[in-house]
């Protein structure tokens, strides 16, 4: 049986993701606030932050702002909704200026 969600990112039952995509507490919210269609969004959107910042996902600092915009464009919540230079790791910023 299919586990159904109330997404707040998409709005009203929606199918559930099958996993908690993190172990911690956002992981949590996810599972039950997210459904696997606006999590499809979320990892498509990710992977241009990735590569617009050059984010090196070796590097616990990356993963950090990564899952704060996660929060961010999931659940409009995150303390600093816009990614700056300063939150990206040193050499990884790939020229951006703001």
């Amino acid at each position: 049986m299919t586990r159904m969600v109330n997404c707040v990112k998409l709005g009203g039952s929606h199918e559930g993701l099958p996993y908690k995509p993190f172990n911690d507490a956002l992981g949590q919210r996810i599972y039950e606030n997210i459904s696997a269609e606006a999590w499809k969004l979320w990892i498509e959107h990710s992977k241009k932050i990735v590569n617009e910042y050059r984010l090196d996902l070796t590097v616990k600092k990356s993963h950090d702002v990564l899952k704060e915009q996660c929060d961010e464009f999931l659940f409009g919540t995150a303390t600093n909704s816009t990614l700056k230079l300063d939150d990206v790791p040193e050499g990884h910023a790939g020229g951006h200026k703001h």
